[in-house]
């Protein structure tokens, strides 16, 4: 029965992954980037405003709710992972250097999709008891009438982020604490376990701060790192480069097939890695008080920049500036570990050590609260929110102690299946980004500091935080 469990899951994932939605994401990505006139490249320097001013407004009002640069940092926490620093480097020793490239082109073309389904959570957004909440499956219900559809991708998104995939960060963490300081995975598991508590039961406002903390000093210290790694090798830099376009286009690898290889493994690095499109950030940027949707939409697809241009790039050069990668037998974390040995000494081992709990931790954070959003919209008694937490807990500390590839299979097709929910809803929905980000770029042209009010576009509806009542944020 195992057996045949696996290989129907094995098949989903294949043709999932492998066809389905990799066409979706990079048409769909194309669309919306076309038809929006490329908001991620005009809006670029933007952003950094933007984000400047989220992060001002986080230490100024306290009291207020979950800040542009809080629920910025939720979102980056849950997608900038252990695959930051493994999964590049599996990309590399498979697809070769070219992969990096097609990596880059993913997230530029991805950050269309991400910034269409950010905008709508935050349009779609409803107002709680401790700020806002939001993301697909809101604007299931509320632009397309269909609450079962919203039903299944909340049950979708809590069973993959919010239980599973917070098991395998768990197991990452203990996994890498046991060969770096000796701590059994036992022990760990409990640490972890009561971290995780500590943190959960404090409820959005705690998580947003703690993710505040760690996501810059996680993404500053890795990226540092690379840095002087880059800066030892900087004569080697532009053979780098070569090596990543002529193994993007050369003639060698399209010779001997490996083209296909290249380009595939790239591909899937960007989207695994920054999950645009796939209906997980948009559950934390909902959250966030601006003034305007498509503020934190441009915020969130500056995270889509941050985690493969800036990380994984980062972990890529490392890899491809040490020559680890040509080495047999090294593959993942392994090869991280090596290649950033080859170049800082013995101690990179126990960096990584470090990174990787942070960059764990801090998805099993992000995680949670994707979970979190979805349960209150199935359900908004305290008593299923309570039950989701000990749960969590729960499959942290087995995560922890146990072997989970089958586990981390069935993960990996609920998400698929959330993410091809996703596509189809949010390509149904672009007209309406359209017209609120018309209505940015005319209130910016006009000199004024956009306010959104929904009474002010046509066909606009069931937007209950942005009436003309509604009043100015951060």
């Amino acid at each position: 029965m195992l057996d045949v469990l696996k290989s129907i899951i094995s098949k989903g994932n294949t043709l999932l992954w492998s066809y389905v939605l990799i066409f979706l994401l990079i048409t769909l990505g194309l669309y919306f980037t076309t038809s929006l006139k490329f908001p991620q490249f005009r809006f670029f320097f933007e952003m950094f405003k933007l984000l400047k001013s989220g992060r001002k407004s986080s230490k100024d009002e306290a009291g207020s709710g979950v800040s542009s640069f809080q629920a910025f940092c939720i979102s980056v926490a849950s997608h900038v992972g252990t695959g930051n620093l493994a999964g590049v480097a599996i990309a590399v020793s498979i697809g070769g250097p070219g992969a990096v490239f097609w990596m880059w082109v993913i997230a530029l073309v991805g950050a269309g999709s991400s910034f269409v389904e950010n905008t709508l959570a935050q349009v779609y957004k409803v107002k709680d008891e401790n700020g806002y909440r939001g993301g697909p499956a809101y604007y299931m219900e509320k632009a397309l009438g269909n609450r079962n559809l919203g039903i299944l991708f909340s049950i979708l998104i809590t069973v993959a982020f919010g239980l599973v995939f917070n098991s395998v960060q768990a197991n990452t963490i203990t996994f890498a604490f046991e060969e770096a300081f000796g701590i059994s995975r036992s022990l760990g598991g409990i640490i972890l376990g009561i971290f995780t508590a500590i943190v959960i039961f404090g409820g959005i406002k705690r998580i947003a701060r703690v993710t505040e903390i760690i996501v810059p000093i996680m993404a500053v210290g890795y990226v540092l790192v690379a840095f002087f790694v880059i800066l030892k090798n900087i004569d080697e830099i532009p053979s780098i480069f070569n090596l990543i376009f002529s193994g993007a286009f050369g003639l060698k690898q399209v010779a001997g097939g490996g083209i296909g290889a290249t380009i595939m493994m790239g591909i899937k690095r960007g989207l695994f890695s920054n999950e645009a499109g796939m209906g997980s950030a948009p559950n934390a940027a909902a959250t966030a008080e601006v003034s305007h949707p498509v503020k934190q939409g441009l915020i969130q697809v500056f995270g889509v920049f941050v985690d493969t241009l800036l990380i994984c790039s980062s972990t890529a050069f490392v890899v491809l500036l040490s020559g680890a990668y040509q080495n047999e037998g090294l593959t993942g974390i392994q090869l991280t570990q090596a290649a950033l040995s080859s170049q800082v000494g013995p101690w990179a081992n126990t960096f990584i050590a470090v990174c990787i709990f942070m960059f764990a931790f801090s998805s099993i954070l992000g995680n949670y609260y994707y979970g979190e959003s979805n349960i209150e919209f199935l359900n908004g008694k305290k008593m299923w929110l309570t039950i989701f937490r000990i749960a969590v807990i729960g499959m942290v500390f087995w995560g922890s102690c146990s072997s989970i590839a089958i586990v981390w299979d069935m993960a990996d097709l609920f998400m698929g299946m959330m993410a091809l929910i996703n596509l189809l809803v949010i390509a149904k929905l672009s007209k309406i980004v359209s017209k609120v980000l018309k209505d940015y770029i005319k209130q910016k042209k006009e000199g004024k500091d956009p306010i959104f009010n929904a009474d002010k576009i046509e066909g606009l509806e069931n937007c209950e935080c942005w009436g003309t009542d509604k009043k100015k944020a951060s």
